[in-house]
């Protein structure tokens, strides 16, 4: 199966990629660890216990040294979940007809704790929802407002604040479909909230993120074209408020559960002993979405390039080391619930298995698309720290430009597991394959984005351009030598930005 596997993946290739023996090795682990037999690496499923056995089995090999829990290289990550598990929504006319929502295609509940199993109550159009657009007319009703993701119109904190305060009973958020660097993308694999064990899950005014689709049936008989409603939003012009005639029903059911899931943690031991206490971390999450609502008929989201790959990258460095030590000690992490909100970096970072004072750097692999040949990199950190410095400075002797995020909008930075070390004032790095505006790579990307990230396409199938991948590897085993190896240690420049989130 492991030869077949990793037969499909050189096949879907492109024709001019002759991966080395290095390439071959890191691809032949990306599809054993994003294989069917992982089940998608859910946080907590059978399927991500048995991706921690098989990661643990090759940090083994790779003789690092267990840094997790009781002498382990395991640690465990308490949880506790709150999940929409059967959803009826509809919208009902005066005269008693009902247009349903489907669940997860076109109308997703927020999953919170206080969510009530019924819903119903007429229905207000207030634009995008600022204090001043939601005024003293919302009282009692429903709310549906536009949710711009761009800077000059309500943002969603602000939105759901102006709401509440003016009465509203629930919240019906419509995607910005004109936020083209992001084009929002249906159906969501679940609905489902997931915070530490002993956290408090959402809760609060009952809220729902709906597709622009389903803005025709929201409007029935108001006389106004969804169509135009949308135009108008995308060009961000002023949006008039006006009551609904419909009214929003809701049936919901929801479950909740505590649960555990273990992350991996291996050491590979430092040769200088000055060096002893300036630890170098390299981190890539091993969870994925695993179940979820299929897509083309496929209910399994493997997630081979996120993160499966960069996993297997951090275990390929490893065997190649073959428990040879760098100057700094260098831990190995492999975070779990990364997909539902950074928990094990978390987690790690308030429970270190290691002391965190020894935490001088960290390089964490996410996002990494190879989809076309590598030229630039997006580097997340940049003018943050001095490790940025040596990334920048290691790419630009492999030929390899380093740029600042273009689209700073997304909030990449944010949705990483760089960023709780980030903001811990510890340095850190993330990076993200680049393209220029208009060209090949960019449709390559964008087409990847809309049909393959968090859904079931992103598997082994997935055309790579493994030169791509050999030119990003020996990039980042260089970076790694070469901070783990320099003089000095890594130290911040300054406190990260704080970017409001958007969703």
């Amino acid at each position: 199966m492991r030869h077949l596997l990793l037969a499909t993946a050189l096949l879907a290739a492109p024709a001019f990629a002759k991966p080395d023996a290095d390439t071959k090795a890191w691809l032949a682990r990306t599809a054993e660890l994003s294989s069917d037999a992982m089940e998608g690496r859910d946080a907590g499923s059978p399927g991500h216990a048995r991706a921690i056995t098989l990661v643990e089995r090759w940090f083994k090999a790779a003789k690092l040294q267990p840094a997790g829990e009781g002498g382990s290289f395991r640690q465990t990550v308490p949880l506790h979940e709150v999940a929409v598990t059967a959803a009826e929504m509809r919208v009902v006319a005066p005269d008693g007809s009902a247009a349903p929502l489907k669940f997860l295609h076109e109308i997703t509940p927020r999953p919170a704790t206080d969510l009530p199993a019924t819903l119903s109550g007429a229905m207000r159009f207030a634009g995008y929802c600022s204090k001043a657009e939601a005024g003293s007319e919302l009282k009692g009703k429903i709310a549906v407002c536009y949710g711009s993701r761009r800077a000059g119109r309500a943002q969603a904190a602000e939105r759901l604040a102006a709401v509440t305060a003016a009465g509203a009973v629930a919240l019906l958020t419509i995607d910005d479909v004109g936020f083209t660097v992001e084009p929002p993308r249906w159906p969501d694999a679940y609905a489902r909230a997931v915070a530490h064990e002993g956290t408090a899950l959402p809760t609060g005014l009952p809220q729902f993120r709906v597709n622009g689709a389903a803005m025709e049936r929201l409007l029935a008989g108001t006389g106004r074209l969804a169509a135009t409603l949308l135009t108008e939003a995308t060009y961000h012009r002023d949006l008039e408020s006006f009551d609904l005639p419909g009214r929003f029903e809701a049936k919901l059911t929801t479950a909740q559960r505590s649960f555990t899931s273990q992350q991996l943690l291996g050491l590979l031991p430092g040769t200088d002993k000055a060096m002893a206490g300036e630890v170098m971390l390299l981190g890539a999450h091993i969870d994925g979405y695993g179940f979820g609502e299929p897509v083309n008929g496929d209910g399994l989201y493997n997630g081979t390039l996120d993160d499966a790959g960069y996993v297997a990258l951090l275990s390929q460095l490893a065997a190649r080391r073959k428990g040879k030590g760098f100057a700094r000690p260098v831990l190995f992490a492999a975070w779990t619930a990364e997909e539902k909100g950074l928990l094990g970096a978390r987690w790690w970072l308030q429970h270190p298995t290691v002391p965190k004072a020894q935490l001088v750097g960290v390089i964490n692999l996410d996002q990494l698309r190879p989809l076309f040949p590598l030229k630039a990199l997006t580097l997340h950190g940049l003018d943050q720290n001095t490790l940025a410095d040596t990334a920048k400075s290691v790419a630009q002797s492999l030929k390899i430009e380093i740029r600042p995020d273009r689209e700073p909008e997304r909030n990449l930075i944010r949705r990483v597991d760089s960023w709780p070390f980030m903001e811990a004032g510890i340095p850190a790095v993330n990076f993200v394959f680049a393209y220029n505006p208009r060209t090949e790579e960019e449709r390559i990307y964008r087409d990847w984005y809309q049909r393959r990230y968090h859904r079931p396409q992103d598997d082994i199938s997935t055309p790579m351009d493994l030169d791509a991948a050999r030119d990003f590897n020996r990039f980042f085993y260089t970076l790694v030598e070469t901070a783990a190896n320099a003089a000095e240690q890594p130290t911040a420049k300054s406190t990260p930005v704080i970017v409001p989130v958007q969703r």
